[in-house]
């Protein structure tokens, strides 16, 4: 479906933040909906931009992530269709501390700008709560990596990631479980906190304990219960 030709509606009324609200709360939101499209790793922003919009992912993957001060690029988080970003924006942060770049497709987006978003939930009690909810469960999320990167060592955190991405998009075939994704060697290092190298070690141990098959683009839980 090509978004810049739909209803921004159509799209909307499916995030899970929005998802059975009030038709009338959600036609008040789609009156300020703009859309945007981004080739293949075109930035959507970039550290220290003004925060101004929120964002609700339809077509592609984008990452989030930021810069550490000696250059290497650390990813928070990979995005797929139906998630929302740029939150930060309503706690009142005044600029990006971190960056939103479009991976290996195109990327189409809906965004509302913050002042508006803030309008219309100074006028909705549900629609204010669902937001906090949105940004509480956000949070839960960020303190599970960070007690992961603090009690975890390499290996057990790139386990932890590959299950974590089967349990949200892997396609289950008997007791295999199959995950198709973009993401380099050194995507899942910069997510998980560790080197390139070490991804490439687990993943072939991995394999040689017949536990996955991988290639470029997926990879071939054997049975996940076994994967530890």
């Amino acid at each position: 479906m090509n978004l810049l030709k739909s209803n921004p509606l159509d799209f909307l009324r499916h995030f899970p933040l929005l998802e059975g609200i009030q038709e009338e709360t959600l036609q008040t939101i789609g009156q300020y909906i703009e859309t945007a499209k981004y080739e293949k790793h075109e930035i959507i922003y970039q550290e220290n931009e003004d925060s101004e919009y929120l964002y609700f992912l339809i077509k592609g993957i984008v990452k989030i992530g930021k810069y550490a001060s000696d250059g290497r690029e650390v990813i928070k988080h990979i995005l797929h269709p139906m998630a929302i970003f740029g939150e930060l924006c309503l706690t009142h942060e005044n600029r990006r501390s971190d960056f939103a770049i479009a991976m290996n497709e195109e990327v189409h987006l809906l965004r509302i700008h913050i002042g508006h978003l803030r309008h219309i939930m100074r006028n909705n009690n549900e629609l204010a709560l669902r937001v906090l909810q949105f940004i509480g469960k956000r949070l839960e999320r960020v303190e599970r990596r960070l007690e992961s990167l603090i009690f975890k060592d390499a290996r057990e955190r790139i386990i932890e990631f590959i299950k974590e991405v089967a349990s949200r998009r892997g396609k289950r075939v008997g007791y295999e479980t199959l995950i198709k994704h973009s993401l380099t060697q050194q995507d899942i290092a910069n997510i998980t906190g560790t080197s390139r190298q070490t991804v490439t070690s687990v993943l072939n141990e991995l394999r040689k304990s017949n536990l996955i098959y991988f290639n470029r683009r997926s990879i071939l839980i054997r049975d996940l219960e076994r994967l530890a």
